[in-house]
């Protein structure tokens, strides 16, 4: 594989929410700026919920205005609604996202709206996002399955994908919000939404490794022409209404994976691994995940990128 992947990182909205713990400003914002300077060129910066039910979020328009000073990076956050796109739209991200839970249990735990109340929440951000020229996602979230629900019909994604492309989604992502997708799985369901909605508007899976399968659905989606993967650095993260999820894509793995691979990331591994020194200050006694961090890289790491 010689194709370009963009790896965006999730870990300052997915992994942050997902602890008790507040990350102080200071250490998100040398965060941002480390992995950036690593050659990170998307990051999920936070998203625009209420401070009174997500606390580690209140800082993120903060986030939003720091990260846009820095050359090259693509500042994106999560938006739970309307109310929320305008928010992030004001702050001046360059892309944001919203979470449409193809379970509709998760998606009344989670943003407390069912699939149509969500279809015309994702009509008016569209409209907030066009009017903005700001690039507007739909996160289609617990797509492989769901820990409240159990498995979920494809043909159900299919449609609901359909409805939120109709409601002006620009571009999709595939979401394992639980941990539930195996390789086979990501493979068919690309072939679907792609089908139904276009290669061009299906680029991205969101991948957890609960069950040890990151990397195996992340192939498994690149083979299938996916070119932008989710992950976080140390793999924080996982959803608050998905119990027993925890544990988003590790970043270092996934990047040593596709650098291995010969993909172009344009990320440098070795700065990125230093990147977790800045976690493991702010987020004390806070599990970090991964094996690269732990096992170091090959001896021939450096032929392999070159090749």
């Amino acid at each position: 594989m010689s194709q370009k992947i963009l790896v965006s990182e999730v870990g300052p909205r997915d992994g942050l929410q997902s602890i008790k713990a507040v990350m102080p400003l200071e250490a998100k914002k040398a965060w941002i700026r480390a992995e950036a300077e690593a050659g990170v060129r998307e990051i999920e910066v936070g998203s625009f919920v209420p401070a009174s039910l997500l606390p580690q979020m209140a800082d993120t328009a903060e986030l939003v205005a720091f990260a846009r000073e820095i050359k090259g990076l693509n500042v994106v956050a999560l938006v739970p609604n309307a109310k929320g796109a305008a928010r992030a739209v004001e702050a001046g991200v360059h892309g944001m996202s919203i979470p449409f839970s193809m379970s509709e249990t998760h998606s009344i735990r989670n943003v407390r709206k069912d699939h149509l109340a969500m279809l015309a929440e994702i009509a008016a951000s569209a409209q907030i996002a066009r009017e903005a020229s700001v690039h507007f996602a739909v996160g289609l979230a617990t797509a492989f399955g769901c820990t409240i629900e159990g498995a979920v019909s494809e043909d159900a994604v299919v449609r609901l994908a359909v409805a939120a492309a109709e409601a002006g989604a620009m571009e999709f992502s595939l979401s394992d919000t639980t941990g539930y997708a195996d390789p086979a799985q990501v493979t068919r369901l690309v072939r679907k939404v792609r089908a139904a909605v276009g290669a061009d508007k299906l680029t991205t899976l969101h991948l957890h490794n609960t069950r040890g399968l990151g990397l195996a659905n992340a192939l498994a989606g690149l083979n299938e022409g996916i070119t932008t993967i989710d992950s976080s650095l140390g793999g924080l993260g996982g959803c608050p209404y998905a119990p027993g999820a925890s544990g988003n894509l590790v970043t270092e793995d996934l990047v040593l994976m596709l650098n291995a691979m010969g993909c172009d990331t344009g990320i440098d591994l070795e700065r990125l691994l230093e990147v977790r020194k800045i976690l493991s200050a702010a987020l004390s006694g806070e599990p970090l995940y991964g094996f690269t961090p732990e096992a170091g890289l090959m001896l021939d790491y450096p032929e392999r990128i070159a090749r």
